[in-house]
């Protein structure tokens, strides 16, 4: 009967051959696709391959809006109310 170790070490011994196996497959892809690219005098750009990432636009932060000067907490004015503003009148908390 073969114990756990054995499967193990049958394992490892398969993924390093599997490991082996891809980095040639890749290697020949590689070189199919290069003598493709020669034959038609083909570019990279030629592929399609190439596309411009846009870049992320970061918001500038809001400001401020209200502030409850006791406890020194704030809230911009969006989203949900803060727990220490409700049942109160907003307008006394707003900065001017």
């Amino acid at each position: 009967m073969t114990t756990y170790q054995e499967y193990k070490a049958k394992i490892a011994e398969l993924e390093n051959l599997a490991e082996t196996a891809r980095k040639n497959e890749i290697a020949k892809a590689k070189e199919q696709v290069t003598a493709i690219m020669r034959e038609y005098g083909l570019t990279v750009a030629d592929l399609g391959a190439v596309t411009k990432v846009k870049p992320i636009k970061t918001r500038a932060p809001v400001p401020t809006k209200y502030r409850d000067d006791a406890t020194g907490q704030t809230w911009t004015g969006r989203g949900r109310a803060p727990k220490w503003l409700e049942g109160k009148d907003k307008n006394q908390y707003l900065i001017k």
